[in-house]
């Protein structure tokens, strides 16, 4: 990384730095690489380190930059694209889709918003699978999906009732039915306690909430409330389902 002098720029000057920074980033540092500690940074560019630290700061809200728990300030891996078109007719985290891992499967009553929206009585038990998703070896976003019994008839009471062996069971017996579409809403929120632990976050952390509802037999067949870090995520728009690395991301990589 080069030393850069600062004095003559007219713009803030810790938004230069962050822009000589962001340049750094893209041809010196590999993802995953802890940059060197702040005392350092600020000596090589020549700015004091509370210019610094609001550089570093824009980044870490760029997604370009992480802070780690005892580890230091790392470069961020490229941002997940969350797609939210509704014309998609194919379930989410199939099972080939390494991406999403089954963490637990519990029996209980759906909040009342996804209760309204199930068409369930208040009170009725639902499945509760909980997965997790990951994006360059990082957990990204953390998913509730609510499933009623009537989606799921064949499911074995003999097998396990909890942990991912019961959560792959009925993932499995789901993805049996044939969709007839979805619906999906994004919405900014603040990360709850146990999200924010399985994300790497602190609680009330900036998130994505993402709300699929998914379609089958006239009905809804289950309801997905998924939490995305705000910091390693973006929102993209188009036809396609599938969760993709954003082009921006790709052709700053090809640059």
């Amino acid at each position: 990384m080069g030393t850069t002098q600062l004095e003559s720029v007219q713009e803030p000057k810790y938004w230069h730095l962050k822009t000589v920074l962001s340049e750094a980033l893209d041809s010196d540092f590999a993802v995953g690489e802890v940059l060197p500690n702040e005392r350092d940074l600020a000596a090589r560019f020549g700015v004091a380190r509370a210019t610094l630290r609001q550089a570093l700061e824009q980044l870490e809200l760029e997604g370009r930059l992480q802070r780690r728990r005892g580890v230091g300030t790392t470069v961020a891996p490229p941002r997940v694209g969350v797609a939210v078109a509704t014309a998609q007719h194919g379930w989410a985290g199939g099972d080939t889709d390494e991406a999403w891992q089954p963490v637990e499967c519990t029996t209980t009553t759906a909040p009342a918003a996804v209760a309204v929206m199930l068409g369930t009585d208040p009170g009725e038990l639902v499945h509760a699978v909980r997965r997790i998703r990951v994006a360059h070896g990082q957990a990204v976003a953390a998913e509730l999906l609510y499933v009623p019994t009537p989606s799921v008839p064949e499911l074995s009471a003999i097998e396990a009732q909890s942990g991912p062996v019961r959560a792959r069971s009925v993932l499995r017996e789901l993805h049996r039915l044939d969709l007839d579409g979805q619906d999906r809403s994004v919405e900014l929120g603040s990360a709850r306690a146990d999200d924010a632990k399985e994300l790497d976050r602190l609680p009330g952390a900036p998130v994505l909430v993402v709300t699929t509802r998914y379609l089958a037999d006239a009905g809804t067949a289950a309801v997905s409330v998924a939490t995305y870090r705000a910091d390693t995520c973006r929102l993209t728009f188009g036809d396609s389902g599938a969760l993709e690395i954003s082009h921006d991301e790709q052709e700053r990589k090809a640059s």
